[in-house]
């Protein structure tokens, strides 16, 4: 089943590093007014950015707050880790956000990466293996209580016993976007459950190697590759000049001091038009959601030129 057809959407993933609910709801309800589709949350509890102290919100119970403030916007997480929930308790989370939104969830999840979290708050970080394992349960499990009356399962990780979760989200298929690259076992995992995957931009060459590890595994479990929708995930310094942009840059790098950008996740520090041209290659390689990193401080005005340049030129292909 092929979700959101063939569109192309544009997003911000905002993250939840922010010291006031007032200054996350303003960047939501600010993407809403400047066009954006889609806008999202990740789900550490102590992210390494910021330092050991740094602010960060929990992701769900804010996603709920910021959907009901919101009206239009598709509302996510990007990603859940599935060493934080059992999954029945995070699909019944999904189901309420879904219901909260008026059916604009995207619910995300992935293996788990670092977080200081684990150290901080003594939660448990079991191995690739082990995580990669915990997410294919936590899919069936999650899939199996959104679209059944009633739900049994005996796996290694996660067990349910004629299980209920009512009521059923609003969304006839709430769509579940699965985060990463591993090519051996994260993208045979994408290739089972997802309906949307999502990777870091990085290269056009790249994320096409990747692309093809995931459509043989698409090949291996018998699913059209095209049933499952591509997003990518990316930063941007845009300026009307190159000068304006480089300047902003470097503003950017005395703000954020010791926490240096990482700018291999940059796909451009230029003018809008040249982010259109870094980003098109992947247009034909079908990726169909753009999602522009706005992690605090906010860049405004990185933001407001791809809504209203880069944004219009992607969609219309």
């Amino acid at each position: 089943m092929q979700i959101h057809d063939d569109t192309v959407r544009v997003g911000l993933h905002s993250g939840q590093q922010y010291r006031t609910f007032p200054e996350t709801l303003e960047l939501w309800q600010r993407a809403e007014e400047l066009g954006f589709d889609w806008v999202s949350l990740f789900d550490h509890f102590r992210p390494p950015l910021g330092g050991p102290a740094g602010p960060c919100f929990e992701g769900l119970t804010l996603l709920s707050a910021l959907a009901a403030r919101t009206t239009r916007i598709r509302c996510a997480v990007l990603v859940s880790a599935v060493t934080w929930r059992h999954p029945a308790l995070a699909a019944a989370a999904a189901a309420t956000v879904d219901h909260v939104s008026g059916g604009r969830l995207e619910f995300g999840i992935g293996a788990a990466g670092p977080d200081l979290a684990y150290e901080q708050y003594g939660i448990p970080f079991p191995s690739a293996g082990t995580r990669l394992d915990m997410l294919d349960e936590a899919c069936r499990v999650m899939r199996g209580l959104w679209s059944g009356e009633s739900s049994t399962f005996d796996g290694r990780h996660f067990r349910l016993t004629d299980a209920h979760l009512e009521p059923k989200p609003l969304q006839r298929r709430l769509p579940l976007v699965i985060g990463g690259e591993g090519r051996r076992r994260t993208l045979r995992v994408v290739a089972e459950h997802a309906d949307i995957w999502n990777t870091l931009a990085g290269t056009p060459d790249a994320y096409r190697s990747t692309l093809s590890s995931l459509e043989g595994h698409c090949a291996a479990v018998g699913r059209d590759p095209r049933d499952i929708r591509k997003s990518v995930t990316f930063r941007a310094v845009l300026g009307e000049d190159a000068r304006e942009a480089h300047e902003r840059a470097e503003e950017l790098r005395r703000r954020i001091g010791a926490d240096s950008p990482d700018w291999s996740e940059y796909v451009v520090v230029g003018t809008p038009e040249q982010c259109v041209e870094r980003l098109r290659p992947y247009l034909g390689l079908g990726v169909r959601d753009f999602l522009l990193g706005a992690r605090p401080p906010v860049d405004w005005r990185s933001c407001e030129l791809f809504a209203r340049h880069v944004a219009p030129a992607l969609r219309v292909g």
